[in-house]
């Protein structure tokens, strides 16, 4: 059990959000967590898994050859 698992507190801070977008998360299941007893704990390696697959790369667009006219 060498992976940490961070409270819904811990990952809104991490994220730069409130707590209730953690658990809004968590109540879609669109991010993994675990149950111990009542509270619920949610892996750092599902934070990042979360973070990369919502990751927007920019499009590179290829340069006019000619400026545009004034």
């Amino acid at each position: 059990m060498a992976e940490r698992h961070l409270s819904v507190d811990q990952v809104a801070e991490l994220l730069g959000t409130t707590p209730r977008f953690p658990r809004r998360l968590i109540e879609e299941r669109r991010i993994r967590y675990v149950k111990v007893g009542r509270h619920v704990r949610i892996p750092e390696s599902a934070v990042e898994e979360f973070i990369t697959s919502h990751t927007v790369q920019p499009i590179r667009r290829p340069r006019a050859r000619y400026g545009r006219a004034a």
